[in-house]
C-alpha cells in the first residue's frame, strides 16, 4: 500500500508544488475512493520522501500565518514517480470487500433483521453514489477516477438490490 501512497503524493507534487494542508485537502476531496491516507501518515511519507531526495521542502510564510512547509518534486522524484506510475498502471490489484465478511455469517441472524440491516447499508450506499455523482467534472485523467467510483457504486447498489430482493423471496426457517 505504501507504493500507492507514494505514487499519490509524488503525482500531486508533479502537477504543482503544494503544502501539506493542500495535499491533504485534495486527497480528502477527490482520492478517498482509492486510498486511505491519514494526515499523520501523509506527513510521515513526505518526510521519508524528502530524506530519500525525492522531494524538497521549503518554509513559506503568508501574512501573519505560521510558516508552513511547501513540497516540490526533485528530478529523482520525477523519475521515481514515473516508475511507480508504470508499475501501478500495469498491475492488477484485487478488490477487497470487507463488508462481505458479514454476509458469510448472515444466516446467524433472523431473516427480517438481515433484511433491515441490508436496507441500512443500501441507504448509505445510495447516499455515497449521490455524493459521487455531484462531483464536478474534471479535466484529464482525474475524471477517470471519478467515473470509476461512480461505476463501482452503481454496480454495488445493483448487486445489493439483487441480494435484498433474493432474501425477500426466501422463506424463513
Amino acid at each position: 500500500m505504501s507504493m500507492e501512497r507514494e505514487l499519490l503524493l509524488l503525482g500531486l507534487l508533479q502537477q504543482q508544488d503544494m503544502h501539506g494542508y493542500q495535499l491533504h485537502e485534495f486527497i480528502e476531496r477527490y482520492m478517498q475512493s482509492c486510498v486511505d491516507l491519514k494526515k499523520s501518515t501523509a506527513y510521515y511519507l513526505l518526510d521519508k520522501l524528502a530524506k530519500e531526495g525525492l522531494i524538497l521542502s521549503s518554509e513559506e510564510r503568508e501574512g501573519n500565518r505560521p510558516p508552513r512547509q511547501v513540497y516540490k518534486l526533485t528530478p529523482a522524484g520525477q523519475a521515481h514517480f514515473l516508475n511507480l506510475l508504470r508499475q501501478n498502471l500495469a498491475t492488477h490489484l484485487p478488490a477487497r470487500f470487507p463488508g462481505d465478511i458479514g454476509l458469510a455469517f448472515a444466516d446467524s441472524l433472523p431473516l427480517p433483521e438481515i433484511h433491515a440491516l441490508l436496507q441500512t447499508r443500501r441507504s448509505a450506499l445510495a447516499e455515497a453514489l449521490a455524493a459521487a455523482e455531484q462531483t464536478p467534472p474534471h479535466t484529464g485523467s482525474l475524471q477517470l477516477l471519478i467515473e470509476h467510483q461512480i461505476a463501482h457504486l452503481q454496480s454495488e447498489l445493483a448487486w445489493l438490490d439483487g441480494v435484498i430482493d433474493r432474501l425477500g423471496h426466501t422463506k424463513p426457517g
